[in-house]
């Protein structure tokens, strides 16, 4: 679980926040991880060395490679837990989602093929709040769950999870009063 502000610091920058699901999939070298987000490996150095100073990655083997020594860096955790920080965190990860999910969208109108599956939708529900948290938990617990996915097949799956108060008016009962 994380709890030192510092490591909320590191995991929480957009270079960072793409490091860590790679290493998901496996160790990898710093040569690995810019060659896959296209950034210089220099960047990518500095970014996993603020990670590795928050606690977040090792280093968990080295490999002798001609005269040099690549070392390859792992999570120190499958998951990270942590708790939400009301940072704008939430407004940059749905902002990053729907320029993915705009992007898929552009792709497929211009192959009319799509075969990576996509599905994204929205309800708008008036209920007490504390039945919201429960759905909240259970939605946090299916994010988990779906973390936790034995790594496999060609395409990497995002899922996005949100729940907030809607800014949906409320009608009025026929007695003119809002219900509830």
């Amino acid at each position: 679980t994380i709890k030192d502000p510092a490591q909320y610091r590191a995991l929480f920058e957009d270079t960072r926040q793409a490091i860590i699901p790679l290493l998901s999939e496996r160790a990898a070298t710093v040569s690995e991880l810019a060659a896959a987000l296209d950034k210089p490996k220099g960047t990518v150095g500095h970014h996993l060395q603020v990670l590795a100073d928050a606690g977040l990655v090792h280093v968990v083997r080295t490999e002798k490679v001609r005269a040099l020594e690549a070392r390859y860096w792992g999570r120190t955790a499958r998951i990270f837990y942590y708790e939400h920080l009301d940072t704008g965190d939430a407004q940059r990860i749905l902002a990053r989602s729907a320029s993915e999910v705009g992007r898929l969208e552009s792709a497929r109108a211009d192959t009319q093929a799509m075969e990576a599956f996509m599905d994204v939708n929205r309800r708008d529900v008036r209920v007490p709040a504390e039945r919201a948290r429960e759905f909240r938990d259970r939605l946090a617990d299916l994010l988990i769950e779906f973390a936790d996915e034995p790594r496999s097949g060609d395409t990497t799956y995002a899922m996005v999870y949100g729940i907030f108060p809607s800014s949906l008016s409320v009608l009025a009962g026929p007695d003119g009063t809002r219900d509830g």
